[in-house]
């Protein structure tokens, strides 16, 4: 059966919410997965568990964090609101931060476990020939991190389209604004006659994850491949 005006509607915004989450994390998963990876300090363990808190957290309480503050009322929200006009509740850029926030220890783990199978002495032997740490960076770590980066960016992606608690939490179930995919399945199991159309979103739901599963290997080896070669 095709799908529906508004199924197709749910989707795309399931896309754009996730592809915007990622996007903006990505800068702070490879400096945190960087910091974690390659330095001890004191308060260490306190931050990795601050990183990877959102996985052992239920979402929910993830997104009642979230809108305690972000919202309107809060103190980061209300100074957004007050200083920039910026309102993240109930909208679908709120979806994007509840979801960015979800997915990324995912990111930083995956990021963090490149970091820390690479070789050392590539950097150290280009430190030692004079080059900048800029460039040691640009142009080495970051190629050998890649398949990491990669994989991170493709499974947080993933973990993206298929949140629900913290959006419906945070952003609630807006139609047309903050209404994705998962929301969108849980709205017609709830009425009358959505059998169909939760089905639907079901296999479409299942064929993305899956294929972003396999993607983000497929990828990775051949970019691992690539560096080898």
């Amino acid at each position: 059966m095709a799908l529906t005006p508004l199924e197709v509607e749910a989707i795309m915004l399931s896309l754009r919410v996730a592809g915007w989450a990622v996007l903006v994390s990505l800068p702070l998963g490879i400096a945190v997965a960087w910091l974690l990876a390659r330095h001890r300090f004191p308060g260490w363990s306190v931050v990795n568990g601050l990183v990877h808190l959102p996985l052992v957290l239920p979402p929910v309480v993830v997104g009642f964090v979230l809108l305690l503050l972000l919202g309107r009322q809060g103190p980061l929200g209300a100074w957004l609101d007050d200083w920039f006009g910026i309102t993240l509740a109930f909208t679908w850029q709120g979806a994007a931060v509840a979801s960015a926030v979800v997915s990324f220890p995912l990111m930083v783990r995956a990021i963090r476990l490149s970091i820390e199978g690479m070789d050392r002495r590539l950097e150290v032997a280009a430190r030692t020939l004079g080059a900048p740490p800029v460039w040691v960076f640009a142009s080495i770590s970051l190629p050998l991190m890649l398949p990491g980066v990669l994989t991170g960016v493709i499974l947080a992606f993933a973990r993206c389209l298929g949140e629900f608690g913290a959006t419906i939490t945070f952003v609630s179930n807006i139609p047309g604004e903050t209404r994705t995919l998962p929301l969108a399945l849980y709205t017609y199991t709830q009425v009358p006659g959505g059998l169909d159309g939760a089905l639907r979103l079901m296999v479409i739901a299942i064929v993305i994850a899956f294929a972003a599963l396999v993607g983000s290997e497929l990828l990775a080896r051949f970019v691992k491949r690539r560096l080898e070669g």
